[in-house]
């Protein structure tokens, strides 16, 4: 989970959780019982009282998401609205830009966090220091009004019948203004009695899943559309401005002058923003480069430099000027002015953008990277923010059209709005300073943003999102760094942080053996799987060397996700090995590698047979303790812990036969429910403290570890400072419980435990676009979108040209988007009579099947199949066992973008 142990145990000091040991806590009596002096009573109530009607309302459509001023809910609101890898650019409710975290210089220990910064909190028994690492950011989450960094802004003037108006685009000037989040598109909507315009604004960077070179973009787009509603005609002029953002934080006084400069091309115009230094070490800040404001559409004007706020008339008849310069430290704020004349119910359309350019990394991120030392990925295709700008405008129109017709997609769906949005939104982390793409291509990446160094491999094993979306840079991370720069040819262990580490964790050895698996079936071909077999199956191999006895459950001590290095036979370990395992003997087969496809096998069956008979309690799975060492390190051991079945979830998202039964998973799934998951967790954080404060009282969630049949001592004799970890509700632990819940059919249990953790977030509380763990965007909760995989029914495998949509609920009629190796579109399936439809509907790229598999809809029997492309009517044959309908064509199906394969069983 996270990297220096010593950061860990200052904040377990800081808690005051241990000082002899457990034995020192002296507990208050509760609930007429005295709890036992080594650890409290567990206290989650077996009865959940969630409402019924409450609960059925989850399924449903219901209404897109929308935040409103006049509710109080634009405070904390910040969506990432900058490119892929760039920084960290917020758009607010009232859809002003803030944060600006683009000049790299966040870094552990320094600058960590959205808000680098220190609370107290009360955690039930005393008032506690929390840190950003800690969750900082969940206490008192950062408030937009206090990171507004750089002056940026629209107002817009209307003349009507004489009567001039003017507002700003910001919360202080509206009656009412709405922010619907469908990441990664904001939209945002502002009316008043006293305007007589409505007013639209669009914010977003470049987001086009498989491509994402475009989706890199160091800029934001500000799309404007402003409506006549009236009967009369009105001169319209909106005006946006942006402030010269270069040597931000090092343009002291005496060290130099800003500049910005117009410039004009065929169909635009940009003010170019730079910084004159007077010393080369200025020169090298970080926060030197350059910035590009730009209306796409020539028709404009444009001011160098514009006087201070507030925005007033003489703002939109001001002498227009073509270059103007501000000595250091004073501000300089250039502007773009557009106006037409509106008939009624016209409309005009203005579309922004802004650029940066900021290519000197972190110098304390280069000591730990070396690739950082050549700066970023965008810096290599364009020289300055000028050059991104110039692309925007040559690329303009394929660049939003293609990420709104991802956003439109994503979203016409029969799955829940809410839903929809709570699992896709945390691949937003890959937009915020958590992510870089250096030079040389490599994508790195901390834990969350600044905190824990090195991709770590068992946090990034849980985030399924970008290996969905954005399929080559999971490939290459696998490629260049899981089996070259942390790879270690002798052992084949892979270095769970890579050059920041030293050690490989089980845990990470064995998700990205999965990964790999995945990474496999997100491409076209079989060449990933071959260029890189003989060092997987090192990898594979160095996993199964782990089961010392042979009988197929990992015990080899070693590094896991929860900072310890745990001793015996561990349910989460040995199941995620076995399950890791049997993606190996997939792998082989598909290498005609038949000696060690059997090696798996053999591992698989006996893990699976031992991990069922000897680390079920006939409730739920345990940690066996090592037969030397028995209860006297950390561990889990009789206690209900979240992961224990983690095996068999990862197994769903890559289509594996079971690696565990049925009913024994399910009966896990039922513990945690029972055991860990509760509507307030109020009541068990105050008894159980020391964990961090990532739900509070009154909120619900499933806790991370829980002792339900109170044992002296549950968690080992000599009990370390990660122990607080077991206190806590992570969200990308839930979301993997989400997931797994949604395959297994507890549908109703994987929706309230999804909706508790979207109604933590919630922007009256907190930022809905920022899910802590260790520090801001964790990457763990990209977990959440094998919620949305598993409730599709979705399986995937590109080389071998099959697919599967099996729904979790609603299958007489269902739509969901989905994505593959090369293309994207939706998915419909409906019930007609006696005969069930089903539609791929592709809406960009090209998609290459030749096997397809599908659920009955209903009872009655299917005697036969259709499948059409267009008018192309497809030979297939078909093959039905139990309720799976499994359709197979002579060759493969090539389908093209706008194209249709309709599938019709009778």
């Amino acid at each position: 989970m996270h990297q220096q142990r010593s950061n860990r145990r200052d904040f377990i000091k800081m808690a005051s959780l241990f000082t002899a040991g457990l034995t020192a806590l002296q507990f208050p009596v509760w609930a007429n019982s005295v709890f036992a002096l080594e650890y409290p009573l567990h206290n989650i109530p077996e009865n959940k009282g969630i409402d019924p009607k409450w609960a059925r309302s989850l399924y449903t459509r219901g209404e897109e998401t929308a935040y409103f001023k006049s509710k109080n809910e634009f405070k904390y609101i910040g969506m990432p609205v900058g490119g892929l890898h760039a920084g960290t650019v917020y758009v607010g409710g009232d859809g002003r830009l803030w944060l600006w975290q683009i000049y790299n210089e966040t870094f552990e220990g320094a600058q960590e966090g959205i808000e680098p910064k220190t609370v107290n909190w009360n955690d039930g028994t005393e008032v506690r220091k929390i840190r950003a690492r800690d969750g900082s950011a969940y206490i008192e989450p950062a408030i937009a009004n206090n990171k507004r960094i750089l002056e940026q802004g629209f107002a817009v003037k209307a003349v009507v019948n004489g009567k001039t108006f003017i507002k700003e685009l910001s919360e202080a000037h509206w009656d009412e203004i709405v922010f619907k989040p469908a990441y990664p598109i904001a939209t945002i909507q502002y009316s008043s009695r006293d305007f007589p315009l409505e007013v639209q604004l669009k914010v977003y960077s470049p987001f086009i899943p498989l491509d994402a070179e475009n989706s890199a973009l160091p800029s934001t787009i500000l799309r404007l559309e402003i409506k006549n509603t009236t009967n009369s005609h009105i001169s319209v002029s909106v005006l946006g401005w942006m402030e010269n953002g270069a040597n931000k934080l090092t343009g002291k006084i005496n060290t130099g002058r800003r500049r910005n400069e117009v410039s004009k091309a065929e169909n635009s115009k940009s003010i170019f923003s730079s910084f004159e230094a007077a010393t080369d070490e200025l020169k090298n800040a970080q926060d030197s480069g350059t910035m590009c404001f730009t209306l796409h559409n020539a028709k404009s004007k444009t001011y160098a430099s514009l006087d201070p706020w507030p925005v007033a008339d003489k703002h939109f008849n001001t002498a227009v000027t073509t270059s103007a310069y501000a000595d250091a430290p004073e501000k300089l704020v250039g502007g773009i002015e557009v106006t037409e004349a509106l008939s009624p119910g016209k409309s005009v359309k203005a579309d922004y953008s802004i650029s940066w350019h900021f290519n000197n990394a972190n110098v304390q991120l280069q000591k730990i990277v070396k690739n950082a030392e050549q700066g970023f990925h965008y810096a290599v295709r364009f020289k300055d923010a000028g050059a991104v700008s110039s692309y925007l405008q040559s690329n303009f129109e394929k660049l939003t059209k293609n990420t709104e017709l991802w956003v439109k997609t994503w979203n016409d769906a029969t799955l829940p709005h809410w839903f929809l949005e709570r699992t896709f939104i945390n691949i937003d982390t890959l937009a915020t300073a958590n992510t870089y793409r250096f030079a040389d291509g490599r994508f790195w990446s901390w834990e969350g943003v600044g905190a824990c160094a090195g991709t770590c491999t068992h946090v990034w094993q849980y985030a399924h999102a970008v290996a969905r979306i954005f399929p080559e840079l999971e490939r290459d991370l696998r490629h260049r760094v899981d089996l070259g720069i942390g790879f270690k040819e002798d052992s084949g262990a892979i270095i769970f942080r890579a050059e920041n580490e030293s050690r490989p964790a089980i845990d990470g050895q064995a998700g990205t053996v999965l990964r790999f698996y995945r990474e496999h079936q997100m491409s076209t071909d079989v060449t990933f799987l071959q260029a890189n077999w003989p060092k997987i199956k090192k990898a594979i191999q160095f996993m199964l060397d782990q089961d010392k006895n042979g009988d197929g459950m990992t015990d080899t001590p070693m590094e896991n996700t929860l900072d310890a290095v745990w001793q015996g036979e561990i349910a989460w370990i040995v199941g995620l090995c076995i399950a890791a395992a049997r993606a190996g003997q997939a792998m082989a087969e598909e290498m005609n590698d038949t000696s060690f496809a059997q090696t798996c096998q053999t591992y698989v069956a006996n893990g699976r047979k031992n991990m069922e008979q000897e680390l079920f309690n006939g409730e739920y799975f345990i940690h066996r303790p090592d037969k030397v060492q028995g209860r006297k390190e950390l561990g889990s051991y009789n206690t209900c812990h979240i992961d224990q079945v983690y095996g068999q979830s990862w197994a769903f998202q890559v289509g594996l036969p079971r690696v565990l039964s049925q009913d024994k998973a399910i009966a896990a799934l039922k513990a945690l429910w029972k055991y860990n998951f509760t509507t307030d967790v109020g009541p068990y954080i105050k008894t159980h403290i020391g964990g961090r404060p990532y739900a509070l009282p009154g909120e619900g969630g499933m806790v991370m570890n829980t002792n339900p049949h109170n044992e002296l001592k549950p968690f080992g004799e000599n009990v370390s400072w990660q122990l607080g970890y077991f206190h806590e509700c992570m969200s990308g632990f839930e979301h993997q419980v989400a997931a797994h819940l949604m395959a297994e059919g507890m549908v109703e249990e994987s929706l309230i435990l999804t909706r508790s953790i979207h109604d933590r977030y919630h922007a009256a509380k907190r930022n809905p676009f920022n899910e802590i763990e260790c520090s801001d965007h964790y990457a763990r909760a990209m977990a959440s979108y094998g919620t949305f995989i598993n409730a599709c029914g979705f399986e995937y495998h590109g080389p071998k040209g099959y697919i599967k949509f099996s729904p979790a609920w609603n299958p007489e009629y269902f739509k969901a988007p989905f994505t593959s190796a090369n293309g994207w579109g939706s998915y419909t399936q409906k019930k007609n009579g006696a005969k069930q439809l089903h539609s791929i509907n592709l809406k960009y790229g090209d998609l290459q099947l030749q096997e397809l598999a599908f659920s009955k809809i209903g009872s009655g029997a299917v005697k036969s199949v259709s499948v059409m492309l267009g008018v192309q009517n497809i030979p297939v044959q078909l093959n039905q066992k139990g309720a799976e309908l499994r359709i197979t064509a002579n060759k493969k199906i090539n389908i093209k973008t706008n194209e249709s394969l309709n599938i019709t069983f009778s």
